[in-house]
């Protein structure tokens, strides 16, 4: 049995519904150790007979049997394995991968195999010194002379340590010395063993092997053997795979770097919309901050007024009062540290010194709410004294309002007694301080209102509480979330939230939802930074046609070919969301020092979760965008491709 066979081999070409026969029924058989050369005219079939052995071509009648296996019947991937351990292509156009160097070019191969990276490395010296090329590793194809480049294809070739080397044409873009040394150099690796299938029109190429096969007309002519094949070697002790992902990146880069002017406006063009989102969710955290900042400044956001929910017809007082019950339940909150029985109200409420008036439209009893560093000047209520602010003491004293601290003044309100009758209250107060203007409220302690009101024997009951969050402000939130749980028996909230935890919370809201309202018109730019992807990724494709064909020879599944150009786009990605991050830092780093000199606060404050969502949705886009490209890579004919110019 023939090393390898081939059995009645026919393939046609299709012109429409014409048909055009090139191989008519070719029965062959070849040994290892001969130099085998197929002689024939253009046209004669001879490059197609080169591609059905090659594991290239699979659309043909026949069979292809090597050491007694057929492979008529092999999967994609089985004749990617036969490509990459089996055969060794080099071409008469050399097909050289450009953006890679001669050294990098050989170790594509090698990076198929199970070799250490210090041996492949080794093993590409070793074949580039064996054809001669040792001073030129580092070169790139456009550097090299014709027969140079023939050399590295021949390096190439060899590296995998394949058993069957298929040389089209491989002197026919040479000149008469370079074709003789490349000549030898096929007949040494004849010589050790492995079996040399030349393809050529030249006679002279021909006679320099062990046997001519003629081919004319898609048959043989003749079969001649013109001197003693050489002894056949040992089998391939290499084993290969297909070219990893990390084999991928390494030539994606490659690629990036050879194009190197075209890519960074690529980039810069994707880091926009990037920049744009990041530097919108920036602003937003440092308005929200700010705005929480100043409110915070003023009063305490750990503490909550809690009131009745009432509907706005309901007269009974009593349905709005806090039971005990209430308060009770308020207290077993997790995160909450005490409540507080509260008392407001709205309007009737008067201040008399000597003979200045202010009328106060709501008073309460002073909360955990108000922060005591709210007070510009004195100390917060005790017992039968009152805090007023700003804004009220100018009321009695335009000129030196913060003269009223430790006087005496009359405070008086208008309600109704037991029996609903009109009564005025009044009690003599001394300020204890005075508050910024529109921070809380003008107010007396609990006990004080509960004296002014017994000074008539009416009773108060506490128509809000006051709840103090232990912990940071995030503990504010849950507590909000139990409270808003609460339901009466028509189902409806038991409790409203007053005071700054509510208008905080819903504050916030409005501000996120401004935020990520410009974020995402700032994010449309996104939509462009992927089109334009697509159509780089497109052209890269068509610019890289040869290269795929020349990969997809070498033995390079057509995954492997999908995950070079999603490797290209996650670099696109990656890159751009890098400079989209420098940017925004350096934009938020100037804006700040801006706003640190008018409003002592950082405007733009871009957080580690900001900095994440911009690169993995940077490489999220081109990742998806890269989608249709890579697969059209994978797809493309390798026959086809290497023919494209």
């Amino acid at each position: 049995m023939a090393y390898l066979e081939l059995h009645d081999i026919q393939k046609s070409y299709y012109l429409g519904s014409e048909e055009f026969p090139v191989l008519k029924g070719l029965n062959l058989s070849f040994e290892q150790g001969e130099f085998v050369s197929i002689l024939g005219e253009s046209g004669g079939g001879k490059t197609t007979l080169m591609n059905i052995i090659g594991g290239l071509d699979s659309n043909y009648t026949g069979d292809v049997v090597l050491n007694g296996n057929s492979l008529r019947h092999d999967t994609n991937k089985q004749l990617d394995a036969y490509r990459r351990q089996t055969i060794g292509f080099i071409f008469q156009n050399f097909n050289l991968i450009s953006h890679l160097t001669v050294l990098q070019n050989v170790m594509v191969s090698l990076e198929m195999t199970t070799l250490s990276r210090k041996q492949q490395e080794e093993r590409a010296h070793q074949l580039l010194e064996q054809v001669g090329l040792k001073e030129h590793v580092k070169k790139f194809p456009n550097q090299l002379s014709g027969g140079q480049k023939q050399r590295v294809a021949i390096a190439r070739a060899l590296a995998s340590d394949p058993e069957i080397i298929i040389a089209d044409e491989p002197t026919g873009a040479l000149d008469s010395q370079n074709t003789q040394e490349i000549l030898e150099l096929l007949d040494q690796i004849a010589t050790d063993g492995k079996l040399v299938i030349t393809v050529t029109h030249s006679q002279t190429v021909a006679d320099f092997g062990t046997r001519i096969v003629r081919l004319t007309d898609g048959k043989i002519s003749e079969d001649k053997q013109i001197k003693e094949p050489y002894k056949a070697g040992n089998e391939n002790e290499l084993t290969t795979h297909t070219l990893k992902f990390g084999a991928t990146l390494k030539m994606a880069l490659e690629n990036m770097r050879y194009n190197l002017k075209r890519n960074i406006l690529i980039i810069i063009g994707a880091a926009i919309g990037i920049f744009s989102v990041i530097v919108m969710l920036g602003l937003g955290n440092g308005v929200q901050g700010y705005i929480n900042h100043e409110i915070y400044s003023q009063v305490n956001p750990n503490a909550l007024q809690i009131t009745k929910n009432v509907s706005s017809d309901n007269t009974d007082v009593n349905k709005s009062n806090m039971q005990t019950k209430d308060k009770n339940r308020l207290e077993k909150i997790k995160h909450v540290k005490n409540v507080q029985n509260g008392f407001y109200v709205q309007g009737g409420s008067q201040l008399r010194l000597g003979k200045q008036t202010a009328a106060i439209s709501f008073m309460q009893t002073f909360n955990p709410t108000i922060l005591k560093k709210s007070i510009t000047k004195g100390d917060a209520p005790k017992g039968n004294e009152i805090l007023l602010t700003k804004e009220i003491a100018a009321k009695l004293n335009k000129k030196h309002p913060y003269s009223l601290i430790g006087k005496k003044i009359i405070f008086y309100q208008n309600t109704l007694n037991k029996q609903k009758r009109p009564v005025t209250l009044s009690k003599t107060l001394k300020v204890s301080g005075i508050a910024k203007a529109n921070t809380g409220s003008t107010s007396v302690t609990y006990q004080t209102m509960k004296s002014i009101y017994g000074s008539k024997n009416i009773s108060i009951k506490p128509n809000f509480l006051t709840l103090e969050v232990t912990g940071s402000v995030e503990n504010v939130k849950p507590v909000q979330n139990k409270i808003k749980a609460f339901k009466n028996s028509k189902n409806k909230a038991q409790y409203m939230i007053t005071g700054v935890g509510g208008f905080v919370d819903t504050l916030n809201t409005y501000i996120n939802l401004a935020v990520n309202v410009l974020a995402t018109i700032a994010g449309i730019s996104l939509l462009v930074s992927a089109i334009m992807i697509i159509v780089v990724l497109y052209i890269s494709v068509s610019e890289r046609t040869k290269e795929i064909g020349i990969l997809r020879a070498l033995g390079t599944s057509k995954g492997s070919i999908r995950n070079l150009f999603f490797s290209e786009a996650f670099f696109i990605g990656l890159f751009s969301s890098v400079l989209a991050i420098i940017l925004a830092e350096g934009l938020a780093a100037i804006a700040n020092h801006i706003a640190e000199s008018g409003i002592n606060y950082q405007i733009m404050q871009i957080s580690t979760g900001n900095i994440l969502f911009g690169l993995i949705i940077s490489i999220a886009i081109s990742l998806l965008a890269a989608l249709a490209p890579a697969g059209k890579a994978a797809r493309l004919d390798p026959i086809e491709s290497l023919s494209y110019e």
